[in-house]
């Protein structure tokens, strides 16, 4: 004997199907078999792309950090690695937060960082303040 093609469980789960696919373009929110490929598609491009999101916002992060940090004479590397010194435990974002909202802060944070450099990248700092 056959299987039945149609009936309540199998309309309810097409029903449900085509409604995770609002919103995609021509036949693929409405046709069944192109709207089961492109949901499995767009399901893998979510996942993948929770994590791209998280490495693109401290991507960001790093560049305001950076140019801050260039605007006060000192390298992102080099700050990073001062406030590390320092025993300073700020995330990238707070930090980025700062250099936007409270620059007379983060300027504070920037002289911090460059009095716990190493003392041979400390002086060098120093010599290029004065000149």
């Amino acid at each position: 004997m056959v299987r039945a093609g149609s009936g309540k469980t199998l309309a309810a789960r097409r029903k449900r199907t085509r409604k995770l696919t609002k919103g995609f373009r021509l036949s693929r929110h409405n046709l069944y078999r192109q709207a089961i490929s492109t949901l499995i598609r767009a399901r893998a491009y979510a996942f993948r792309d929770r994590k791209a999101k998280k490495r693109q916002y401290r991507r960001l992060w790093i560049i305001r950090i950076n140019a801050a940090c260039r605007m006060r004479g000192l390298r992102y590397s080099e700050f990073i690695h001062g406030l590390q010194r320092a025993l300073v435990v700020l995330d990238r974002k707070s930090l980025s937060e700062i250099a936007i909202h409270d620059p007379a802060a983060f300027d504070q944070l920037v002289e911090l960082a460059k009095k716990n450099l190493h003392p041979d990248l400390a002086k060098q700092h120093a010599a290029a303040a004065k000149a």
